[in-house]
């Protein structure tokens, strides 16, 4: 049986089946929900651990989370006391339901804008979504967020505890209600996208599979006619610009390749135009969100080297900064700075972000140097970033890149 198959369709189909049990439970059973998805990929290992993995592996794992759903369904107690209050007037007939691509279509877009419920915590509902919905493990939200696994863990049960003690969150939202959640359903792409782009913790650093589903979810949004479009189509064009370098950071030898590094040639020209045409479509009125901005920053790193190239990736980071700033975008802004106006500016003003404990400080740090031709420098901040890096793939490049800096 292989474990790496294994994982990527547990993980796949979480999120999935969680979606549709809860919609049908009610979120006041979403514990229940997840016991039975937990409950079906015990029995998936045990009984593919013996006959190897079946060839409809996801429609095996739909039908037992089905059958689970029924039988816990006919249980005189759990009927009595989770089923029925939240079930009312409905049907007291045990009813099939048959697990479709639609339905979890469906289910995950409701799921997650119920989740994004403003009565709870802004952080929680980041939290609970990027969990229940995207099946993100408690360290990749932590990462994600830039928090810890045990905050991560507290706001979660809390969060479950809210929803539990309200008894229910209302499942049919006005279109009012639909267009207040959106930039927390957006934001929850947004991260989805970005674990995806560069996983924190997965040894594969680019998941392309979390890629997609959110590129999946914004185009699915974008159809919706409720919604203000602008945000949605920035969020889409700045996927599509680094999704479309994806095949060229994985073409070399060690993979993980720098900018600058990269094949252009291996760039997908059909991703950057998608994300023109996307971007374009995002400038109609005068809404100007982060989105637009990375996603203009995008674009200029899809283009040639031109005289303003750099200068306008710089301006853009400036603007960055005053609607969100984030240490990670200023360290991203000090790689622009180097190229727009000076290499000793960058380093100046990387040295006064202190980002102690992030290995992608400290590479960035050596890159600097490098490109000022100190190599002592370099290599002392390519050993710091040994420190703190947590994968061994990512160990592995470092040292690549110490060994050519002491030749």
């Amino acid at each position: 049986m292989d474990d790496k198959q294994l994982s990527e369709i547990f993980k796949s189909e979480y999120s999935n089946l969680i979606a549709v049990l809860c919609n049908y439970y009610g979120l006041t059973d979403l514990q229940l929900a997840e016991d039975i998805v937990s409950d079906t990929f015990l029995r998936a290992m045990k009984a593919w651990s013996h006959k190897g993995i079946p060839e409809f592996p996801k429609a095996w794992l739909r039908k037992v989370a089905q059958n689970l759903l029924n039988e816990h369904y006919r249980r005189k107690k759990i009927y009595e006391e989770k089923i029925t209050p939240e079930l009312g007037a409905r049907n007291q007939q045990i009813n099939v339901i048959e697990i479709t691509d639609k339905i979890i279509e469906d289910s995950q877009l409701q799921m997650i804008f119920v989740l994004c419920d403003p009565e709870l915590n802004r952080e929680s509902q980041l939290c609970i979504a990027l969990r229940i919905l995207c099946g993100f493990s408690i360290e990749e939200i932590a990462r994600a967020l830039l928090s810890n696994k045990e905050t991560i863990n507290k706001k979660i049960y809390r969060a479950k505890k809210a929803i539990k003690e309200r008894n229910r969150i209302e499942t049919s939202l006005t279109s009012s209600q639909y267009v207040s959640r959106l930039d927390n359903v957006l934001r929850v792409i947004y991260l989805m996208f970005n674990e995806g782009y560069y996983s924190s913790v997965n040894e594969e650093n680019i998941r392309h599979e979390i890629c997609w589903e959110a590129m999946r979810l914004s185009l699915f949004l974008s159809e919706q006619k409720i919604f203000p479009k602008q945000k949605i189509y920035a969020l889409i064009a700045l996927m599509c610009f680094h999704a479309s370098r994806l095949d060229a950071r994985t073409s070399g030898e060690k993979g993980d390749l720098l900018y600058h590094e990269q094949d252009k040639s291996k760039w997908n020209k059909d991703l950057i135009q998608k994300g023109r045409k996307y971007l374009n479509l995002s400038a109609a009125g005068n809404v100007v969100t982060k989105y637009h901005l990375e996603a203009a920053i995008a674009y200029w790193h899809t283009e040639e080297e031109t005289k303003g190239k750099w200068n306008n990736i710089l301006q853009l980071y400036n603007k960055l900064l005053t609607i969100e700033y984030s240490p990670i975008i200023a360290m991203n802004r000090t790689y622009a700075l180097a190229h727009a106006n000076s290499i000793d500016e960058a380093i100046q003003e990387a040295h006064k972000l202190e980002l102690r404990d992030n290995h992608h400080y400290f590479c960035l740090l050596a890159e600097l140097y490098h490109m000022n031709n100190n190599i002592d420098k370099e290599i002392e901040y390519l050993n710091k970033a040994i420190e703190f890096a947590n994968k061994e793939n990512e160990k592995e490049l470092i040292n690549d890149k110490l060994e050519k800096a002491s030749r």
